[in-house]
């Protein structure tokens, strides 16, 4: 497999113990299929340029979760999202939380590599519009499809980063990568603002019907 990370710096030798432990999918190296998401992911702010980072990935032996096929489809992701990322809200939101995950919560543990959606504030704010009971699991799911973020494949194992060859990096330009990059980011948020004009508004489930 060959994935790319978008980044300010050259990362050569990513390393599992510099990677921040709050991230979409906890600690890990964030890499994508794609090489254009990650020249835009390098260049995600104005006049900031960055390098993508190219690597070539031996999957032979490595166990791998792939939330889009999980059993529970995007509550697996959004499960995943509320074990790592940190929510604000309030009271009742936090205690339909954790009654989510006592029936949802998955054990990452046994996997080198995780792939999925990538949480950016965008779709985050999906998550959190779930967690705090205003959308449905169908609804999050629509939004999902049409933001068109991109996966992201998730480096979580020693296994996994022993397994990863740089292959070299190429410095790309926000004058050329930010403008699509904040189009996408565009697209993400109008997906979600217009969700509740969405034919499937009346359909799904939302949190607490999930855990009563």
């Amino acid at each position: 497999m060959k994935i790319f990370h978008g980044s300010a710096v050259v990362v050569g030798h990513p390393s599992l113990d510099k990677c921040r432990p709050h991230n979409d999918y906890g600690p890990g190296f964030y890499c994508t299929e794609v090489r254009e998401l990650a020249c835009e992911w390098a260049c995600n702010r104005p006049g900031r340029n960055g390098f993508c980072n190219s690597y070539e990935l031996d999957e032979a032996g490595l166990v791998v979760l792939d939330l889009d096929e999980h059993e529970n489809g995007v509550l697996a992701w959004l499960a995943v999202l509320m074990q790592n990322r940190i929510f604000d809200m309030e009271w009742n939101a936090e205690q339909a939380k954790q009654e989510f995950l006592e029936g949802y919560r998955i054990d990452l543990s046994p996997y080198d590599l995780v792939c999925g959606y990538r949480a950016d504030d965008s779709y985050f704010g999906i998550a959190r519009a779930f967690v705090q009971g205003s959308i449905t699991d169908r609804q999050a799911a629509w939004a999902l499809r049409l933001g068109e973020l991109g996966r992201q494949v998730v480096l979580r194992s020693p296994r996994a980063f022993g397994a990863l060859r740089f292959l070299g990096a190429d410095s790309v330009r926000a004058a050329e990568w930010y403008p699509r990059w904040n189009a996408r980011d565009k697209s993400a948020r109008q997906a979600f603002a217009d969700m509740h004009g969405a034919p499937s508004r009346h359909d799904g489930h939302r949190i607490h019907e999930l855990v009563d």
